[in-house]
């Protein structure tokens, strides 16, 4: 989500460096540590796996727990905890074989750690933000309906301990995607006895912590940095070779550059302004992320409800200079709000093979929309705001989007309102803006990630659109047996939000841009919220 990402929706901004060094000295022949020191933008929110709602404290989490199944090498689900499963003929029930692993107090991890978790995120004092990813799951949409019997009734939701180590877990419908689902930190696994022991405190300090995963969490200094140490007891802990990860709080760009070339890390992104001096580097790498940034429009706002004004804005920009000149790290132009190669479909074909692009008219058809708009509205002039992360990058490219519309449609005033991240999810959950700059990262491998954002009743859905038709589509998909209809059923519901209404004006697939040592070995990227995973990862 941004993040949903990660909220998916994006909820940080922030600047991963990673790091790693050879015995006492880079320049010394002794045997490399296996040690892996990283860089973060920012102060880890909270390690409560039911309450996380942004990407640096999924990354994290995703390193210290494990679920049923976690995210592999090329970021397909693998077996965790759950050493294999069974499906129904129906494809309506799941059945997962949980191997013996141990919490790090030494507690068995069993079946009834997923049940206690997972009805902690939707009972209604305890509901996270992601309980809706749970819906697929039998009574849990009910369980979360306040006008229906089962409200708050956790214990109707569709899982069952078999034993300590069979879990049950029934389905609405079938879902080709649950395994990837549950390897989402929201669907891992909590002791019910320790966290009831730690009382509110749990999830913010180590001491409130137990894991079952690669690494444990120790040193945590709250807006300094924290380490990931080894975890004897993991299950699988002959595979990890790195026996610490470093992790400091640096906020810019230029001092991760400067310590990247004083070796003292081993992976910088890099931001547009270093792009040139290094792109010849045999260190030097881009990729390209399915995360996408979009502007929301809150149809709250007077001018906003006209559909010609909302085409206008998000025409009236040039998508593909921002990429090149402004960003310059390897971001697409977006025309589209789910990814290019993120997922392929029953045909072996991308997502993105029926509608590639949408609204690519430019600066003449944006023209003619915005006459339209404010003829329909009898006015001349459109006063706007644009809520915007408070970050320097952000800071550029609203202030160019600002320029190009201010000047593409005439009578138009545009105001930047910059904020903190965690303000800015404040006024746009409360859909207290007008325009929004903000963006998804997906939490799972399926296109239904980035569609369900703006179904009327959808959490995300901050900006007061609404739709029957588009609906339909999305809720038609999510019942949907037949792989291909399916696909056709969300490619539809996109093309309507994005063509026909422009609920938001997609700006640019995340590119990235970095450099690496070539000593590093194993590290891995995952296209997802989740980030990274270090369990693979070693100093050669």
């Amino acid at each position: 989500m941004i993040k949903k990402s990660c909220i998916g929706i994006l909820l940080f901004v922030f600047i991963f460096a990673f790091v790693g060094c050879y015995g006492e000295s880079s320049q010394s022949g002794a045997e490399m540590q296996q040690v892996l020191r990283i860089t973060a933008g920012n102060e880890i929110p909270t390690m409560d796996s039911t309450g996380t709602l942004d990407v640096l404290s999924q990354s994290v989490i995703n390193n210290v727990f494990e679920g049923l199944y976690r995210f592999g090498k090329d970021s397909k689900p693998i077996p965790g905890i759950a050493r294999s499963h069974e499906v129904s003929q129906d494809g309506k029930t799941y059945t997962f074989h949980l191997r013996k692993a141990k919490w790090s107090n030494g507690t068995p991890v069993t079946a009834h750690d997923f049940i206690y978790a997972w009805k902690k995120s939707l009972h209604p004092d305890s509901l996270s933000i992601y309980a809706y990813l749970f819906d697929d799951i039998k009574n849990a949409a009910a369980i979360q309906d306040k006008s229906s019997s089962l409200y708050g009734n956790v214990d109707k939701l569709g899982v069952k301990a078999i034993d300590d180590y069979t879990l049950e877990v029934k389905l609405e419908k079938p879902v080709p995607y649950f395994l990837s689902l549950v390897s989402f930190p929201s669907f891992f696994p909590q002791n019910e006895e320790f966290v009831d022991s730690q009382g509110d405190q749990y999830g913010l300090e180590t001491e409130h912590l137990i894991f079952n995963g690669p690494f444990i969490l120790d040193n945590w200094k709250h807006e300094e940095g924290w380490e990931l140490k080894k975890n004897p007891d993991y299950w699988d802990a002959d595979t990890v070779k790195l026996d610490k990860v470093k992790v400091k709080v640096v906020k810019d760009t230029s001092t991760a550059v400067n310590l990247y070339e004083s070796n003292d890390i081993d992976i910088v992104n890099l931001s547009a302004e270093f792009v040139d001096s290094y792109q010849d580097s045999p260190e030097y790498s881009t990729m390209v992320k399915p995360e996408v940034y979009f502007i929301r429009m809150n149809q709250k706002n007077e001018f906003l409800k006209n559909r010609h004004i909302r085409k206008a804005i998000d025409l009236g920009w040039d998508k593909k200079e921002l990429t090149e000149q402004i960003l310059n790290n390897g971001s697409l132009p977006a025309y589209y709000l789910v990814p290019k190669d993120f997922v392929t479909g029953p045909d072996g074909r991308d997502f993105r093979s029926e509608y590639s692009d949408f609204n690519t008219g430019g600066v003449k058809e944006a023209k003619k929309h915005w006459e339209k708009g404010l003829k329909e509205l009898g006015v001349n002039q459109v006063e706007l705001e644009l809520l915007s992360y408070d970050d320097e990058l952000s800071k550029t490219v609203t202030s160019y989007i600002r320029n190009q519309l201010e000047t593409n449609l005439p009578g138009l005033s545009l105001r930047i309102n910059r904020q903190p991240n965690k303000q800015k999810i404040v006024l746009e959950s409360k859909m207290d803006y007008e325009l929004s700059y903000s963006g998804w990262n997906p939490d799972f491998q399926d296109p239904i990630t980035f569609v369900d954002l703006f179904v009327s009743d959808g959490p995300y859905n901050w900006s007061d659109y609404k739709n029957p038709e588009a609906d339909r589509l999305v809720y038609a998909a999510k019942s949907e047996s037949d792989a291909k209809e399916r696909w056709s059923l969300l490619q539809e519901a996109e093309r309507i939000f994005i063509e026909e209404d422009a609920v938001i004006s997609p700006m640019f697939q995340t590119g990235q841009a970095r450099l690496m040592k070539p000593y590093v070995k194993g590290y891995v990227s995952h296209p997802l919220a989740v980030s990274a995973s270090y369990k693979w990862t070693y100093m050669e």
